[in-house]
């Protein structure tokens, strides 16, 4: 059996998605199984994911996956390098084959030569001299690989090219065997609007909040889960969450503010200053950013304080695969994996607690996450805690 990996958030699961999942499969050959790790109930910005974890693994299962792991929270809401890291590390924990990613740029060649260059000292030394002139990193990383690759730097001015090149850049730092199969990505941007009948899910979450017409954007499948969860006020209310996060904040001493992840160059002291002094999440950020600091990194900074995840917990790999759904042919793929794997499997949550210590503190962490999330519900009646230790993964 070929093992396709593809890291993922589904935050929501849209139709987009479900076309990279069937020209992934048809691109894998005919014995094959599209396993997905995915972030959980905290997302890449630095914000809580539209619905939970649970349903939106069940969304992906529903949809096309065969299985879908999770991608634990200090790596799912780190960096785009840290996020693309601890998924690759788990394709390989599991023995995957082959990785599938959505990229504008779909020439894996030149894809990989960018990785390359980034990867050169030659580049970390351009990277610290345009740092050192005062711009974003982003912008310091494009210039520095213009002046080693030419006009392929222009690929990481597109979300989707960016987090391809860190796949491969994560790959090469391990020297995996996982071979990369891009797709096309022929619809909506990432961060953009509609187009051709397809939408990111950034605009689909704007409609929901919107109160618009989503459904169109979504498989009947995965609509009929989210509209599921949002009827029953499974979904984050965004003032609870603003007052959470200010508690949290405003009762920080200076050396949590320092043991938060990215928070060098003196950030963690500016962010700690706003904090005392301003009332709003909001308001913080804006006292906080500068030209050189983009807000997806502020909000990473916050919600890393909000849970409890300092910059250490970010410098190890994932140290365990964590099963939240089975679609098609979950079964045959997890029996798969349990042969090739290098790591524990946790299929009852329950189990977590006969890891290895440092892989429980994480899932521990995970489920201090979860119930975090379930306490920004809309619904009182929905704000149970410790149903990480009871929820077992959806199995069609």
């Amino acid at each position: 059996m070929t093992l396709t990996g593809i890291i993922c958030e589904y935050n929501p699961f849209h139709s987009g998605h479900a076309l990279q999942l069937s020209k992934a499969r048809d691109m894998s050959g005919e014995n094959c199984a599209i396993v997905c790790v995915m972030g959980g109930d905290f997302v890449q910005r630095g914000e809580p994911a539209v619905v939970s974890k649970h349903a939106r693994a069940e969304m992906a299962a529903r949809c096309g996956a065969d299985l879908v792991l999770e991608l634990p929270v200090p790596w799912a809401l780190g960096s785009a390098e840290r996020f693309a890291s601890g998924g690759v590390a788990i394709l390989d924990g599991i023995g995957a084959d082959l990785i599938s990613f959505g990229a504008e740029c779909p020439d894996a060649e030149r894809l990989s030569g960018l990785a390359k260059v980034l990867l050169s000292p030659a580049c970390g030394a351009l990277i610290k001299a345009e740092l050192a002139a005062g711009v974003s990193y982003a912008a310091a990383r494009e210039r520095a690989a213009e002046k080693l690759s030419g006009g392929d730097a222009a690929l990481l001015r597109e979300p989707n090219n960016i987090l391809a090149v860190e796949y491969l850049k994560a790959m090469a730092r391990r020297g995996s065997k996982l071979r990369p199969i891009p797709v096309p990505r022929a619809f909506a941007a990432h961060d953009g609007g509609e187009s051709g009948g397809y939408a990111g899910a950034s605009r689909i979450r704007e409609l929901i909040g919107e109160g618009g017409e989503y459904g169109r954007f979504m498989p009947k499948a995965a609509w009929e889960i989210l509209r599921r969860e949002l009827d029953a006020g499974r979904t984050p209310d965004p003032e609870i969450l603003d007052s959470m996060t200010m508690y949290r904040l405003r009762t920080m001493g200076p050396e949590e503010f320092q043991s938060l992840p990215d928070g060098g160059e003196g950030l963690w002291m500016r962010l700690a200053r706003f904090a005392g002094s301003e009332g709003t999440v909001k308001a913080v950020l804006d006292g906080v950013k500068t030209k050189r600091y983009a807000y997806a990194r502020l909000r990473r900074m916050v919600m890393a304080a909000l849970l409890g995840i300092t910059a250490d917990m970010q410098t190890n790999e994932p140290p365990y695969i964590r099963v939240l759904a089975l679609g098609g042919r979950g079964r045959e793929a997890l029996r798969e994996i349990k042969v090739r794997a290098g790591l524990p499997i946790v299929t009852k949550p329950a189990a977590a607690k006969l890891l290895p210590e440092k892989a429980r503190e994480i899932f521990e962490l995970e489920a201090r996450a979860g119930d975090i999330y379930a306490l920004m519900y809309a619904g009182p009646d929905q704000r149970r805690g410790g149903t990480e230790w009871t929820t077992s993964p959806v199995v069609l």
